[in-house]
């Protein structure tokens, strides 16, 4: 490899990146990505080229994020927190209903973003909306007419991901169905969000994450015995599914770059719902329907398999216990002064402790109700911890110790900054770890910067719209008010 790489003129390698032969092309963009070429020559450092010089993972990826509510910008904002370059795309005037998507008491608090003007919502932020947000630019744009879709499509030639969560079938009715972008794109990794999957008989049904987590069972087993069936505290399924999503982006990026030698580096498909996420889930508890014919049943937060493993109310709250083994279940008998119960045959074994499951709660109930027992429990090594508020789970000094609250600076529409508080990320790398800083007055202006090591706060509506028509596909500022005239942009 070190003659290939002495043999390669840097003013050939720009050449061929302008070329217009794909298969050169992939091949050089594929040879200068390589941490041993970097090593030995400076063609990027002296930007030369257009590569990313952000530090993350993904830097020099382009994503597409045409994705609403959770599950497709929760994907893209975790591909844009690992460096990639990420553009949400979002319906004039309208926007993402997450825009939207406001408690009773936080709607003041985003006005002043607006500079208090509430006429302007259209701009207007949301906790919803910033959650899954940050690091990517907002570009509005109509597809319902022609030159909304050509400017689409001019986006789609330059960049290795799209992201989408239309019905299945909508985009092919928009003519920009995955066969027409991948001729368009041979290298495009498209990633479809959809309720039910692409195929079957529910393909064209719509799906939300309640929806999905009643019709997987998921539901079924969420709340206490004898209550209603109840959704989950957040939304698990649309995030699980963004996981997922990203998780074959990630895949398919590392398929059809790691031989570049032979073929066209070709994208794919990747084919995810909030339904199969939501199956995926069940784990244990679907193999016991599958294996055993044993279907399932809310246990509150006892566990179906395991006691003790749930949560026990004290004077001072409730708090958690789990003793998922018999040597846990016998310290745990020590700590609560419960000697006798090591010996009792009825929990010498776990399935005994399953099987004699009512008995057993009550022993233990009665007993720690004694909040001093709580540190005692947990000198002897055992997991134990109150149920916290999510104020408190915040507070939680690991939490922070761990980066897990990050301020942002968000410009407002009178010039000043406004600080916006953001959950961190949970991957800590260690050769390129997630950066959530601040931009400063040395760098560039965010508005077009896809080479950045600052964190972009989430955009208001359209923010980005004309530095990206302007800057990065050559629009006019005349042509640019021609398409906000007419409703394209």
């Amino acid at each position: 490899m070190n003659s290939l790489w002495k043999a390669i003129d840097k003013r050939f390698i720009a050449n061929c990146i302008r070329s217009e032969s794909s298969v050169t092309k992939y091949q050089v963009f594929s040879l200068l990505s390589s941490r041993s070429f970097h090593s030995k020559h400076s063609l990027i450092d002296e930007g030369k080229v257009g590569l990313s010089s952000g530090s993350g993972c993904l830097s020099g990826i382009k994503v597409i994020d045409l994705s609403r509510v959770l599950a497709g910008p929760s994907a893209a904002q975790l591909l844009g927190d690992l460096g990639a370059d990420v553009i949400k795309i979002e319906e004039p005037k309208r926007g993402d209903d997450t825009r939207y998507f406001r408690t009773k008491n936080e709607r003041k608090k985003f006005q002043n973003l607006n500079n208090g003007d509430e006429s302007n919502d259209q701009s207007n932020l949301s906790n919803y909306f910033i959650s899954c947000n940050r690091n990517k630019r907002s570009l509005t744009l109509n597809l319902k007419t022609m030159e909304g879709i050509e400017i689409f499509k001019t986006l789609i030639k330059s960049s290795d991901v799209l992201i989408e969560n239309f019905k299945s079938g909508k985009m092919e009715e928009l003519g920009i169905g995955y066969q027409t972008l991948k001729e368009i794109n041979p290298k495009l990794i498209y990633s479809s969000i959809t309720g039910f999957g692409n195929t079957g008989p529910l393909a064209t049904e719509p799906g939300y994450d309640v929806v999905a987590a009643a019709k997987s069972g998921l539901m079924s087993i969420t709340g206490e015995r004898d209550r209603s069936p109840v959704r989950n505290g957040v939304a698990l399924c649309d995030i699980i599914t963004g996981l997922h999503s990203t998780i074959g982006i990630i895949s398919a990026l590392y398929q059809r770059d790691k031989s570049f030698t032979t073929t066209i580096r070709s994208g794919q498909s990747v084919d995810v719902s909030l339904f199969e996420s939501s199956l995926s889930v069940l784990f244990n508890i679907g193999c016991s329907y599958l294996n055993s014919q044993e279907d399932g049943q809310r246990w509150g937060t006892q566990h179906p398999s395991i006691v003790p493993y749930q949560a026990f109310e004290t004077k001072n709250g409730y708090v958690i216990i789990s003793a998922t083994n018999d040597q846990q279940f016998q310290k745990l008998c020590d700590a609560l002064g419960l000697g006798s119960l090591k010996t009792d045959p009825r929990f010498k074994t776990n399935d005994d402790r399953v099987t004699n499951r009512i008995e057993l709660i009550k022993i233990l109930s009665d007993q720690i109700k004694k909040p001093e027992l709580i540190n005692r429990i947990k000198s002897f090594g055992l997991p134990c911890t109150r149920v916290n508020s999510i104020k408190e789970g915040f507070d939680e000094p690991q939490a922070i110790a761990r980066g897990m609250i990050v301020e942002i600076d968000k410009k407002a529409v009178n010039g000043t900054n406004k600080r916006i508080k953001m959950i961190g990320t949970p991957i800590k790398l260690s050769k390129n770890p997630i950066k959530f800083t601040n931009k400063t007055n040395n760098d560039n202006d965010d508005s077009n910067n896809s080479n950045k090591d600052f964190t972009l706060p989430p955009p208001t509506l359209g923010e980005h719209t004309n530095s990206i028509l302007k800057d990065q596909l050559g629009y006019s500022e005349s042509k640019i008010k021609e398409l906000k005239k007419s409703g394209v942009i």
